[in-house]
């Protein structure tokens, strides 16, 4: 095992990462932009370094800072959490070539799957089924009109490069194509440094189901179970639970399979996610795999005991797995709710600034708050919104959202406002309690309705 990781991360994944060191005896190195100087795992770390100054692309981003804060710290080992360098294969690479651990797939894998119409030959070829669509880069809108006759609208415009939600566009119609192409293209470029587009089929309504793998470098990976990610606005997911309400016993079991046959047929090692959409007659298609931890782990250990990023470290440190697929017991039910500083009623407004008094929910047998947050801390507006995630376990779907209501309830965050109340309002929605709801559900139905009786 190594004696000390470098988190090439902030906020509460970096702090997550932080904690299963601290358990298992590893010391820590945190690396901050000048804005998270009195960032909480800033402070919780062995040591930390000042990598550059507030935009990410000098910081969280910038490699070679990284790399030396590594070196200088005796660092053997890089977890890069998720988003910034987590699906960076040039960054892999670099590690690799100091001889500094990365704590994921190698850099090859990340190349293989981060390309999404590579990804989808890999899986074509391993009989895992995809999304009707293209076989390869759409180059023009021409090329687009013609595959799009060809498969029928409504389609989906997607970036090879993508990944949260950018350079996606959907169209309905032949007279949005042209447009809508050239939106993605330009937005996949600026995001991704790469404008190449692939077409699929939309499947609709849908649900977006996601399973949990782990592999080793010996072969052996097992999944532990799916996670229900179909309540999303604007492709970013909002609300996650584990297990899906809508699959039957047999049809997560092929599910299973599937995912276990695409992590095997890339020899994948590491924690991964297999992500499917599952039509109204439980038809499943593969979407895209993520190499590298999600921001939903959680709501998977609640219900399997599996420290998933303790699985990282040891799986990156050479050890096998120590639990066999028979192994992995299913208990209960997890819910999470992502706590970002926004404002629901003005378009999901970004709300930075100064957390005057913070009570976060606690006590109570299966929750979890992971947060970076304390009393006084100022939220940057330099990165991502979220700012919390609060995770349930019930024994029942009924008891992990009464949970999640009173632990909701119970959150204060005086100074900058949240999306705490549009989460106890999605809580109390009708097609939510039913588990009624598609990837379409929030953002056409649920959202216009809220907005509504919310005077706005």
């Amino acid at each position: 095992m190594f004696t000390k990781v470098l988190v090439a991360n902030r906020g509460e994944i970096a702090v997550r990462i932080i904690r299963a060191c601290r358990e298992l005896g590893i010391q820590t190195v945190a690396v901050y932009s000048e804005a998270d100087r009195y960032a909480m795992h800033t402070e919780m770390a062995d040591e930390a370094i000042c990598i550059g100054p507030a935009r990410a692309s000098d910081s969280y981003l910038n490699m070679e800072q990284i790399l030396s804060a590594a070196i200088l710290t005796g660092a053997q080992a890089i977890h890069p959490g998720f988003g910034f360098l987590a699906e960076n294969s040039l960054f892999a690479e670099m590690c690799r070539d100091c001889q500094i651990k990365f704590i994921g797939p190698s850099a090859d894998l990340i190349d293989a799957m981060g390309n999404k119409i590579n990804a989808r030959a890999l899986m074509i070829a391993a009989d895992v089924p995809v999304i009707p669509g293209s076989q390869g880069v759409v180059a023009t809108v021409e090329e687009a009109e013609k595959i799009a006759s060809e498969i029928g609208f409504p389609i989906m415009l997607k970036a090879a490069a993508g990944g949260g939600g950018k350079g996606i566009r959907k169209v309905m119609a032949p007279s949005e194509l042209s447009s809508q192409f050239h939106n993605a293209q330009s937005e996949a470029r600026a995001a991704f440094g790469n404008d190449a587009m692939y077409i699929e089929k939309i499947i609709y309504p849908a649900r977006h189901i996601e399973v949990q793998i782990l592999g080793d470098q010996y072969g052996h990976v097992i999944h532990l179970g799916e996670r229900d990610c179909s309540l999303q606005r604007n492709n970013q997911k909002v609300l996650e639970e584990a297990p899906s309400f809508a699959l039957s016993d047999a049809l997560r079991s092929k599910m299973g399979e599937a995912a276990l046959k695409a992590a095997r047929s890339i020899d994948y090692e590491g924690a991964g996610t297999i992500e499917f959409l599952v039509d109204e007659q439980d038809n499943f298609y593969f979407m895209e795999m993520n190499t590298r931890i999600q921001v939903e782990h959680p709501v998977t250990e609640m219900i399997t005991g599996v420290d998933i990023v303790k699985e990282q470290l040891r799986i990156a440190a050479g050890e096998a797995l120590t639990l066999k697929q028979e192994e992995v017991v299913f208990a209960g039910h997890a819910i999470e709710c992502r706590i970002n500083a926004e404002s629901p009623a003005r378009d999901f407004a970004p709300s930075p600034g100064t957390i005057n008094h913070l009570i976060l929910p606690a006590g109570g047998l299966g929750l979890r708050v992971d947060s970076a947050m304390y009393n006084g801390y100022q939220i940057p507006p330099f990165y991502d919104s979220m700012i919390a995630k609060i995770i349930v376990h019930g024994h029942t779907r009924e008891e992990a959202i009464q949970k999640m209501q009173r632990a909701l309830l119970e959150l204060v965050t005086d100074g900058v406002e949240t999306n705490q109340e549009f989460q106890l309002d999605l809580l109390a929605d009708e097609g939510v309690l039913t588990g009624d709801y598609s990837t379409a559900y929030l953002q056409e139905e649920f959202l216009p309705k809220w907005l509504g009786t919310s005077g706005n």
